[in-house]
Parts: structure tokens; C-alpha cells; sequence
């Protein structure tokens, strides 16, 4: 078993705010295709990281799902497709293996 993490911004590299219907869609698509979904909305992180000279962060929301396998080449695609929706260069999206107990 595999638990996925999608790490999305709350805004666009201007500022902008996305609308609630962009993750909306986000949730359903996965939903459907994994039978379930963890949102994490209401309080959003906030990522850090170092680029160039400077601090940059990103206030982020987090979906997770549960897998059995992991399809790379599909996971691979939808993450391009995020990048494009969000308009990022990057979107972390990670598998962790999981020992159900």
C-alpha cells in the first residue's frame, strides 16, 4: 500500500488566489479514480526552501490518497497536468510506502 501526497499553492507566482473549483476538480478526479480522498483546506501549510539568494514559500494545501501500486507513468502525467492547471514549474507530488497495522 502507497499513500500519495499532492502538495498544491493556494496562489500563482502573481499573487493570485485559485479558485475553489480548480481543487474541487482535483478532488473529484482523484476520488474516482482511488475510491478516496484526505484534503487538507482548511489551514494551509506554508513550504520553505531556499532559491538562488533568497527564502521563497508557497502556502500549500495537501490531497492524499491510498494506492495499492503505484502507476508512474500515470502519476507522472497527472502531475503535468497540475503543473499546468496551477501554472507551476514543480509540483511535489511523493509516494510513501505504508505498513497498514
Amino acid at each position: 500500500m502507497h499513500l500519495v501526497q499532492i502538495l498544491l499553492p493556494l496562489t500563482d507566482n502573481a499573487g493570485r488566489r485559485f479558485d475553489s473549483a480548480d481543487y474541487g476538480r482535483v478532488r473529484s478526479e482523484l476520488s474516482e479514480r482511488f475510491g478516496g480522498i484526505t484534503s487538507f483546506t482548511r489551514a494551509p501549510a506554508e513550504g520553505m526552501w531556499k532559491e538562488g539568494g533568497h527564502t521563497a514559500h508557497d502556502d500549500i494545501v495537501v490531497f492524499e490518497v491510498m494506492a495499492r501500486e503505484l502507476d508512474h507513468a500515470w502519476w507522472e502525467r497527472y502531475r503535468a497536468e497540475l503543473e499546468r492547471r496551477f501554472r507551476q514549474e514543480t509540483i511535489v507530488v511523493r509516494g510513501i510506502k505504508v505498513e497498514m497495522l
